[in-house]
């Protein structure tokens, strides 16, 4: 069975998207509204997701928005040709109308006793109850996924690590919880935490699962924004989760220099490098975070050649890639059929790659081609 979003009668139309000024705005275009400024109910990264040109789903709210900074409400957007839902508030209404019509896979029987149910100082999504009793039920939308794999989160929440935590303690009491995460699309099987972006809240969920039923739900949607639940939940592959979401494994640093400038790269000698973005590959098969954040300092003792390098350059951002596998060289060789253009000989004295420092006149982060590579490497389906 299909179902729909309360549009109710707003006008739903379609805009390309420009930019997004922060993250709950976006700015979008078309023939008829021209350039407009919108909200976006979603505040992930969502960087896999927007880019200049793509298709949104935008909400008319111009009738009962005089206490409102805009006029209208991304809902949705384009990705492999059909809709992505973004608007998470909405994510709860979508659990709702599925759990009263018996469409959740596992929760057929349970009934809706009240939302957003507080206990202590937290609050729950639902409150449900079934033959055995009340339950607690924590609602997540995931909207990250490629390969096959879904990922949650797709940005730090340490508000969701402690939900976890909290429904865990709850559930120590001797009040049965769960958590329920709605994945945006049905072209995947299996479900895992984003341990490569928030490790923490991956590790948690690992810690719980064995006192908090944890579930994913694939929905399918139509470019009409109608919406049809699977049958059944998505694989958890936990084994393989306790193996790869560690501190440790590769990562990605993107710079940006400023301007054409000469520097000395320690036994390098003096380099020349031009203005632009540099992807540079590196790796740490213990305290990748430490590693990371070291990165991120300018002021430091120089130890690497990137220590030099990054002294003249702003970070624009840090993508860990986390395994159990040494890949730094493999992704640098992966790196460079992207981005040819590379500073020979910097940061591999201890390898025989050409470099691990690549040159792109543009931001690869605004690149589809770029996080569709990166999506291949950090969301491979479990072997």
């Amino acid at each position: 069975m299909n179902y729909v979003l309360p549009f109710k009668k707003q006008e739903l139309f379609s805009a390309r998207f420009l930019g997004r000024p922060n993250r709950f705005l976006v700015d979008c275009e078309n023939e008829q509204h021209g350039t407009i400024r919108a909200f976006l109910p979603n505040p992930g990264r969502l960087s896999e997701l927007l880019f200049p040109g793509v298709r949104h789903y935008v909400l008319d709210q111009t009738k009962g928005a005089e206490n409102r900074k805009t006029k209208y409400t991304v809902i949705a957007v384009d990705r492999d040709k059909a809709p992505v839902m973004l608007h998470t508030h909405w994510c709860n209404d979508m659990a709702e109308v599925l759990l009263k019509d018996h469409a959740i896979p596992g929760l057929e029987d349970a009934r809706v006793v009240r939302r957003e149910a507080k206990v202590g100082r937290s609050r729950f999504d639902f409150l449900l109850e079934d033959a055995s009793g009340l339950f607690y039920l924590e609602v997540k939308s995931c909207t990250l996924f490629g390969n096959g794999v879904a990922m949650f989160p797709d940005a730090v929440t340490e508000r969701g690590r402690k939900h976890l935590l909290e429904l865990a303690s709850l559930s120590a009491e001797g009040f049965p919880c769960r958590v329920l995460f709605i994945v945006q699309t049905e072209k995947v099987k299996w479900f895992m935490p984003d341990y490569h972006t928030d490790l923490a809240f991956s590790q948690t969920l690992l810690h719980v699962k064995d006192q908090v039923k944890i579930d994913a739900l694939p929905v399918s949607w139509t470019k009409s924004m109608h919406y049809k639940p699977g049958t059944q939940m998505l694989q958890i592959p936990w084994d393989h989760i306790e193996k790869e979401a560690n501190d440790r494994g590769a990562y990605l640093l993107i710079l940006k220099l400023p301007e054409d400038t000469t520097l000395s790269i320690g036994s390098l000698g003096d380099q020349n490098f031009k203005k632009g973005y540099y992807i540079y590959v590196g790796s740490a098969m213990v305290n990748l975070t430490k590693r990371i954040e070291r990165h991120g300092r300018k002021r430091k003792q120089k130890h690497w050649h990137i220590d030099y390098f990054r002294a003249a350059c702003d970070v624009v951002d840090a993508l860990p890639i986390r395994s159990s596998q040494r890949m730094e060289c493999i992704l640098a060789d992966e790196v460079k059929a992207q981005f040819p253009e590379n500073t020979n000989c910097f940061g591999c004295s201890d390898c025989r790659c050409e470099s691990h420092l690549f040159y792109s006149q543009d931001n690869p982060l605004h690149q589809p081609a770029f996080h569709q590579w990166l999506q291949s490497r950090r969301m491979a389906p479990p072997q």
